[in-house]
């Protein structure tokens, strides 16, 4: 018996990922032309990061559009993983980016080159600017959706590490610290990894079809357990399919052989002990003395 619970899914805004694919394509071409005019290591690993993320942001954009295409008969959940899929490819990107910035700003930092600091602080105010608007049209939808919230912090993180570009270009413009492009290179590396893992472990425990951190199993089928008619539950499978559904399926046991007209009765009860522990979709396989394993946890 399969029953999943009404829930209203997110409608997240394409249109403004659409905006923001558009700014970063501008700010990615001028601090490309800039970085290489100046001289500037954080300038261009600045561009580097943000023509990263008018690539995930095409990539997010895509997944939203296809995310919401409906099942059919050789794709039974539609194409509900798209999102988080590109999630995923984002953040791995992130911390690959972020390794080659590290070995770049190395090599530059024991061999400082004059940078044009004026072009530098310009290029970083720009791109402040654009990637602050794209933070606000993201924003609201980065709290509900795991794609959109790998597309925010990519421009979250371009904008912070514009405003560390600003300041090192200050810093070279008065006090000719041009050693400076290369710290602000490797902290800016740093970030990255540091937003890109969380994001990565979370994606890739979704794909793997892992349990979420906080469904207790245990719980849920002592739970179910108290029901008089509930000899055992067992064999339990428990996944996110996205950002808004977890689905369990699992063999309950009865301690008397029911007929289906009271099973429905029973499971209802079952459903609204287990719909109390955030999971929405539920397929219970109802038994009586069959001769299986009784584990929580049974290896398919």
């Amino acid at each position: 018996m399969h029953q999943h619970s009404g829930h209203t899914h997110h409608a997240v805004k394409g249109k403004n990922l659409w905006y923001s694919i558009l700014l970063n394509i501008g700010i990615t071409v001028a601090q490309i032309i800039g970085g290489i005019i100046s001289g500037s290591l954080s300038l261009l690993s600045d561009a580097l990061h943000n023509f990263s993320d008018v690539v995930s942001l095409i990539i997010s954009y895509i997944a939203n559009k296809i995310a919401g295409k409906e099942a059919s008969y050789n794709k039974t959940f539609g194409y509900k993983r798209a999102e988080i899929i590109a999630a995923f490819v984002n953040a791995l990107s992130l911390i690959v980016i972020a390794i080659i910035l590290i070995k770049e700003a190395v090599v530059r930092f024991f061999h400082p080159e004059p940078i044009e600091s004026n072009m530098v602080i310009w290029l970083a105010i720009l791109a402040i600017a654009g990637n602050g608007l794209s933070v606000l049209l993201m924003k609201k939808d980065s709290k509900t959706n795991m794609n959109m919230r790998s597309a925010y912090l990519h421009l979250l993180t371009d904008m912070l590490a514009s405003v560390a570009v600003l300041i090192g270009g200050l810093l070279m413009k008065f006090y000719q610290v041009f050693w400076v492009d290369s710290l602000l290179t490797a902290i800016i590396a740093l970030y990255l990894i540091f937003v890109g893992w969380d994001l990565l472990r979370d994606s890739f425990k979704v794909l793997m079809l892992f349990t979420p951190t906080e469904i207790p199993l245990k719980a849920i089928a002592s739970k179910v357990c108290e029901i008089e008619e509930v000899k055992n539950m067992h064999h339990i499978h428990v996944w996110q399919l996205n950002e808004n559904e977890v689905h369990l399926e699992a063999h309950v046991d009865f301690n008397k052989d029911i007929t289906l007209s009271e099973f429905d009765e029973i499971l209802v009860k079952i459903e609204k002990e287990i719909h109390a522990y955030g999971i929405n979709h539920i397929n219970i396989q109802p038994e009586f003395d069959k001769p299986d394993n009784k584990s929580i946890i049974v290896q398919d």
